[in-house]
């Protein structure tokens, strides 16, 4: 496994190098990281509320029952059969404690749905934010290439209109430079 882990820091050091050198990658790679990760919230908001709803449908179904054993209970010790009143009234005291227990759990779906959806806010409002930051870094870059293609072409530009002027210079150059070297070779012949 120790050759798969450097090779995995490795990869990661390469990619980090690759995306500090490419700054606009990796705020495309952050933006797909943002993305992925507000799908995944926007999942788990709608499947805790899936469950907050399966939760009040018990917490419902569960007071029914009780309300159900409640008059079970009532009616039976209006007949005077504790026998059948005492077990009912078990029943629906720990009807009562499984109902408190499923509310319990429901306001802790509640709670974690409101810590999503605050989550997926952050996330939503960091997404915009970095989408920002990589349409001004695209536009920084537009411009740079903008700018670099007018320079480029400004030098090429500036050679063509000057082309005919340099060859001049080029030629009155070559001529003193090769009148410059005889006069050279005749000091030193007649040495």
């Amino acid at each position: 496994m120790g050759l798969f882990d450097d090779l995995s820091r490795f990869l990661e050091n390469r990619l980090e190098e690759f995306l500090r050198s490419n700054p606009h990658l990796e705020l495309e790679a952050l933006l797909e990281q943002l993305r992925e990760q507000e799908e995944d919230t926007l999942k788990l908001v709608a499947d805790l509320k899936l469950q907050e709803k399966r939760s009040q449908e018990d917490i419902l179904s569960t007071a029914q029952e009780i309300q159900r054993w409640h008059i079970r209970v009532q009616k039976a010790k209006d007949a005077g059969r504790q026998d059948l009143a005492t077990p009912a009234q078990e029943r629906e005291a720990a009807l009562l404690r499984e109902g408190n227990q499923r509310w319990g759990q429901m306001q802790g779906l509640k709670e974690r749905i409101t810590q999503s959806q605050e989550l997926l806010r952050k996330i939503q409002q960091r997404r915009q934010e970095v989408q920002a930051k990589a349409a001004e870094a695209q536009t920084v870059r537009a411009q740079a290439q903008a700018q670099q293609r007018l320079e480029t072409n400004g030098w090429s530009n500036q050679t063509s209109s000057y082309s005919s002027g340099f060859d001049d210079l080029e030629d009155k150059f070559r001529r003193w430079e090769t009148q410059d070297e005889l006069e050279q070779m005749k000091r030193n012949m007649g040495k």
